[in-house]
């Protein structure tokens, strides 16, 4: 056993650099195994949120007025509509504001 050139504990004797790439290289595949492990639960914890908020029954646009955008805050949802106004609603629905862009 003594002569087999595969032998660990033998090589390792020869030359006592490998005992550090041992250790490297089994750091490495440790820290690769927590990166995979972190990137599955942050897209298992982000793919498990609604696509799209809350949103009340309906929303009522001024007259003639037609949705070129809509946006999604906290608490509020943005209409830009195609007369450039930026029509400012609650999450119930209701017009607060109504701006002019210039």
């Amino acid at each position: 056993m003594a002569d087999d050139d595969t032998d660990w504990k033998a090589a390792a004797k020869a030359v006592p650099e490998l005992r550090f790439l041992k250790a490297l290289v089994s750091g490495l595949a440790l820290v690769m195994g927590l990166g995979m492990i972190a990137v599955v639960a942050l897209l298992w914890m982000r793919l498990n949120q609604p696509v799209l908020p809350k949103l009340p029954d309906r929303i009522a646009l001024p007259q003639g007025a037609t949705a070129q955008a809509v946006t999604f805050a906290r608490d509020w949802i943005v209409v830009v509509s195609d007369a450039g106004e930026v029509l400012l609603y609650d999450r119930a629905g209701q017009l607060v504001s109504r701006t002019a862009l210039p």
